[in-house]
């Protein structure tokens, strides 16, 4: 079959389009599903560049791509939740990719039934990035009505999706975008938006109730000025630190403690503000699938897109996704796979 792979780590020369693919094998409980669009996000390319090694081990070449949205082609001999027909969408297993190709075979536990209302293409912007922002947001920071929260680029693929969570759970938003993105975040519910541009967020705003970071470096260790003593800051842009490694991973002592070393300072400059610091590596949920299928076709989540590459284009798909330039989510049709 065709798909888009890694041959390699290392940038954009590292994948490519290739013809002779095995069909992916399909255990009992596996659904082997026809793929008719492939969201594309940041931890594709992290994975590409080698950067969570220690996370995920890639043997070449490797199928890329994490969420999809496409046709039910055939079930294992296990599965009792779906069959041959459905319209189905899935963030799919953090041990494996291969959304990015003719056919991939996904567990049923984490396949639903994608949103009645959307296209192929939309409802494959949102497995990852939706169910990151809902884990970060409902499960991690705990919103509530009447808590203020903190979402730093509102306007991305998580930070989109984000504001819009966390105004459904009857959160006060502030957010920060450029001048091109502020119309979008304010149409989503942002009900403070800084021109990152022009302001310091930190010189804006106080005392909020919890954070969700989506830019790590120095933005992080900002963002840790913005909340109360005894909040949360949760980010999946900076580094992990141990409960990473024990909740999201299902990892050991080891890694816990490699995450114990890496985050060290980051938690150190948490710690001196007196606030707490989460690295999140979201989980895949059929459960949350179908709540967010609900929340869509009901209209309190819109589906943000920016722009739609054929497959043939797939490495200019991540190419846009990397200028940093993208709006909402970016999404490769494999139509013409």
């Amino acid at each position: 079959m065709r798909a888009f792979v890694m041959t390699r780590y290392g940038g954009a020369d590292a994948a490519e389009i290739r013809d002779d693919i095995p069909m992916p094998e399909v255990g009992p409980n596996d659904v082997l599903v026809k793929v008719h669009a492939a969201g594309v996000n940041p931890v594709d390319f992290k994975i590409r560049e080698g950067k969570l090694k220690a996370i995920k081990k890639v043997s070449f070449p490797a199928v890329m791509g994490n969420e999809i949205a496409g046709v039910v082609e055939s079930v294992g001999y296990a599965v009792t939740a779906f069959h041959q027909g459905q319209r189905v969408y899935a963030r799919l297993d953090k041990d494996a990719m291969g959304g990015i190709a003719e056919y991939v075979a996904v567990n049923q536990d984490i396949l639903a039934r994608m949103p009645a209302s959307l296209t192929f293409e939309a409802a494959a912007a949102v497995p990852l990035a939706g169910l990151t922002a809902l884990q970060a947001l409902r499960d991690e920071l705990h919103l509530k009505p009447g808590y203020k929260v903190f979402i730093s680029a509102g306007a991305g693929g998580v930070g989109t999706f984000a504001i819009q969570i966390a105004k459904h759970l009857g959160a006060y938003v502030a957010t920060t975008a450029s001048p091109r993105g502020d119309a979008l975040v304010r149409s989503l519910g942002a009900d403070e938006v800084i021109d990152y541009t022009s302001t310091k967020f930190e010189d804006v705003l106080h005392e909020y109730d919890g954070a969700f970071d989506l830019i790590g470096g120095d933005d992080l260790l900002r963002t840790f000025k913005v909340v109360r003593k005894g909040a949360t800051v949760v980010s999946i842009s900076a580094v992990p630190e141990p409960v990473t490694a024990t909740k999201d991973l299902g990892r050991g002592k080891v890694m816990a403690a490699l995450f114990w070393l890496v985050s060290r300072k980051v938690r150190k400059a948490a710690a001196a503000l007196g606030v707490k610091y989460r690295f999140l590596f979201m989980h895949p949920s059929r459960s949350d699938l179908e709540l967010f299928a609900k929340l869509i076709d009901d209209g309190t989540v819109n589906v943000i897109v920016d722009k739609v590459f054929p497959f043939a284009e797939s490495a200019e798909a991540f190419a846009y996704l990397e200028s940093g330039r993208a709006k909402g989510k970016v999404v490769i049709d494999m139509g013409g796979a």
